[in-house]
């Protein structure tokens, strides 16, 4: 389920253990000199995989297990234009077996409000037969870090 805009737009550069900076490009613009929508995704993407391959173990070409996009979502807050330096910050706001979900601020250099905020749920799965599979404790234990419990649920039962 995708969160509301409201507590993101809140958020700052404490709530987001990594980050990932990203020189913005002429080509990031859309026909308005801002970030087209599309590029936001490419940034998330980035600094996800980066995450994974640096402090999970994963290496995208032979382990055994991929990560799949189920879900994503982004709220955009403010404008964001070439030549800009963005900071990216990481954090897991789910953590399941078999399942992540990932929240992303993408910060103007030097801002401690996002611009945009948005993520998604990788499903992992063997990478042959594409069967969901539990994540490895290496991967597993790499996401821990950075896990962020956000969402505290309670029971009327």
């Amino acid at each position: 389920m995708e969160p509301s805009a409201t507590p993101l737009k809140a958020r700052r550069r404490p709530d987001y253990p990594y980050f990932l900076s990203y020189r913005t490009r002429w080509i990031d613009n859309d026909q308005y000199s801002h970030i087209n929508n599309s590029v936001f995704y490419h940034l998330f993407d980035s600094i996800v995989n980066t995450y994974l391959i640096t402090c999970c173990g994963l290496s995208p070409s032979s382990s055994p297990l991929i990560g799949l996009v189920v879900m994503s979502y982004c709220h955009f807050f403010s404008p964001l234009s070439f030549p800009a330096v963005l900071e990216l910050g990481l954090r897991v706001a789910k953590l399941g077996t078999s399942s992540v979900t990932y929240e992303i601020a993408v910060f103007a250099e030097d801002a401690d409000t996002p611009s945009a905020v948005g993520g998604y749920t990788h499903v992992f799965v063997d990478s042959q037969s594409r069967r969901t599979a539990p994540m490895s404790t290496e991967t597993r234990e790499g996401l821990r870090r950075i896990h962020v419990e956000q969402f505290k649920t309670s029971s009327k039962l």
